[in-house]
């Protein structure tokens, strides 16, 4: 008996597909896979059963059922961007005579401007509390200072933070390197406060959670051993935060604070790792914002 998923997958060609999203960051891949293969699962209602079988208003037609699905802008944008790669690799390998795909629009994301901790609330999060009685907490308190402190001073991304190994810390030199999306990989620098939390967690907390199957390898830990994930930094935000706040914040925070006190465009992005300028540039409208607010709040006239 044919399995239907197992002969989706075949007709579709969608293991080279995702062979060839090789150079992109794991998360990707695993989501381009997923809506190429939830893309032709609907395609198949409609009597289409391979990529040559697909024209430019069946993808417009796919695209507009999401939206009557009420599925997020962003979550449609990023299967109309799956569907464009799938569709220039189909292309490539002369599965498709012409790429159906090519230049699908999509909705655009809505523009939210991200939250910004203010240097106080930054200063607040990063207060060592009094130290607990048991070891295995102390070693946790540790833990979460060095890494809430490495969010702040590189401007990391979680996942770059969760994936740092012991490999990409120069501590004398006061940088990490870290590998960013693409697999594209950045050096950045650290202040001393930083390199000295991330040390004494090594010193005196890492071995306190690792456990014999723990990744020699992996700088940050989690309660069980294993490599600390993004939703332990998540629970580590809620404990040490007064008021709801993303780990993504400290990135966000780390690149206007820069461009307050007068850093380069070109350099916050380099440090971030944004490889278009564009993106860079919402930091700047996040800081004029605070400017203003500032303005308004202090200014005897206004």
């Amino acid at each position: 008996m044919t399995d239907p998923e197992a002969d989706l997958r075949r007709r579709w060609e969608l293991e080279g597909f995702e062979a060839a999203l090789s150079g992109r960051a794991a998360a990707t891949r695993r989501a381009y896979g997923s809506d190429v293969a939830a893309f032709a699962e609907w395609a198949g209602r409609a009597q289409v059963s391979s990529p040559a079988q697909v024209e430019r208003l069946l993808l417009r037609r796919y695209l507009a059922y999401l939206a009557t699905r009420r599925f997020a802008r962003a979550t449609v944008a990023r299967k109309a961007a799956a569907l464009r790669a799938y569709f220039a690799w189909c292309r490539r390998r002369g599965l498709v005579e012409l790429d159906p795909a090519r230049g699908l629009s999509s909705p655009k994301a809505a523009g939210r401007l991200p939250r910004v901790l203010s240097e106080r609330e930054v200063d607040r999060l990063l207060q060592l509390p009094p130290a607990p009685p048991e070891r295995l907490e102390q070693a946790v308190v540790c833990r979460d200072l060095a890494v809430l402190e490495l969010l702040y001073a590189a401007g990391l991304r979680v996942a770059e933070l969760c994936g740092l190994d012991r490999a990409g810390l120069d501590l004398p030199g006061r940088t990490v390197t870290v590998l960013g999306k693409g697999s594209k990989e950045r050096r950045v620098p650290i202040h001393d406060r930083a390199a000295a939390a991330i040390e004494r967690w090594l010193t005196e907390g890492w071995a306190v959670l690792a456990t014999p199957t723990s990744p020699a390898e992996a700088v940050f830990l989690n309660r069980a051993g294993r490599r600390l994930g993004p939703r332990d930094v998540r629970r580590i935000l809620d404990r040490r935060s007064a008021v709801p706040t993303h780990p993504h914040a400290l990135r966000h925070s780390f690149a206007t604070h820069l461009l307050d006190e007068g850093a380069d465009l070109r350099v916050v992005q380099e440090l971030l790792g944004h490889a278009s300028l564009q993106t860079t540039q919402v930091y700047t409208h996040v800081s004029k914002e605070r400017l203003v607010a500032v303005y308004r709040r202090t200014h005897p006239r206004a």
